[in-house]
């Protein structure tokens, strides 16, 4: 054999293992990672990890996207969304993953975790031109309680932490969340963790006018989060004349979107993210 057919066909191995099977880069695709405190609690410094295209500065305004990791609000680690960064960043974005307060490690309850929610997404606009992003055009995603977070950071008011600046919203502008806990009453999931407070960080139980457009990813068999919730929050967040979609995976779980949980699920709810996030004109642009 030739030099030239064996040069084509290494070449054809290699691009081949850096790809998934539907074109997506693997986790070793182009950028650059760093990271900030956002916020410090007596002693517990929060972290924000920041996934950045190649060459990225201060000088360009790109769009940017925070996520909070799962975990029933008692544990979980910001490493969840990892591979959603690394791909985001891969598009042009500036990905981050935020650490927040849980039980197992802070003795803190939900209330805690969308406080810290909120001061993340505060802190990432207020360091918008440092961060080199657009400060309007932040989108907040998470998982199951992670994505209770983000939800709460779009709809819940207060639960602002003292001290902060309040001039600066909290708020993001678009929400990609995957099996989201959307009601924390008897109907949902989370009762006995707000006990007597049912309904005070429940985004389903506080849908406005004026919301940020969203994108859930559910399963169909989520045990977890019943589907019955996202959709009913879906309907509730159309009547009051926001964007909401529901995209339902049949015969899915709680917690399969993450990478190796159920073959194929990662990465289809990647390219419904990357979607949603294209239609929002979060992708497509380098900020340069």
């Amino acid at each position: 054999m030739s030099r030239l057919p064996c040069l084509a066909l290494a070449i054809l191995i290699w691009l081949s293992a850096g790809m998934h099977s539907n074109g997506f880069a693997a986790a070793d695709v182009p950028f650059q990672q760093r990271t900030v405190v956002y916020k410090t609690v007596g002693d517990v410094e929060l972290l924000l990890h920041v996934f950045e295209p190649p060459a990225h500065g201060a000088k360009q305004s790109r769009l940017a996207i925070v996520f909070f990791f799962g975990g029933g609000w008692v544990g979980g680690t910001p490493r969840q969304f990892f591979d959603h960064c690394q791909h985001l960043a891969s598009r042009g974005m500036v990905a981050m993953s935020a650490e927040y307060r849980v039980k197992s490690r802070h003795q803190t309850t939900p209330f805690e975790c969308v406080e810290d929610g909120k001061s993340a997404v505060r802190w990432i606009r207020a360091h918008a031109a440092e961060l080199g992003i657009d400060p309007k055009r932040i989108a907040a995603g998470g998982g199951s309680a992670g994505g209770h977070v983000a939800a709460s950071t779009a709809v819940i008011s207060g639960h602002e932490a003292k001290g902060e600046d309040l001039s600066i919203s909290s708020k993001p502008n678009a929400l990609v969340l995957f099996n989201p806990v959307i009601d924390t009453t008897k109907a949902g999931y989370g009762a006995g963790k707000v006990k007597g407070r049912e309904t005070e960080i429940s985004p389903a139980h506080h849908v406005v006018e004026g919301l940020p457009p969203t994108l859930i990813l559910h399963g169909e068999a989520d045990k977890t989060v019943p589907l019955e919730n996202v959709e009913r929050f879906c309907r509730l967040m159309k009547a009051a004349g926001n964007s909401c979609r529901v995209v339902v995976y049949e015969g899915q779980g709680h917690g399969f979107f993450n990478r190796g949980r159920s073959p194929g699920m990662f990465e289809k709810t990647v390219q419904a993210m990357d979607e949603f996030l294209a239609e929002q004109d979060y992708l497509g642009s380098t900020g340069k």
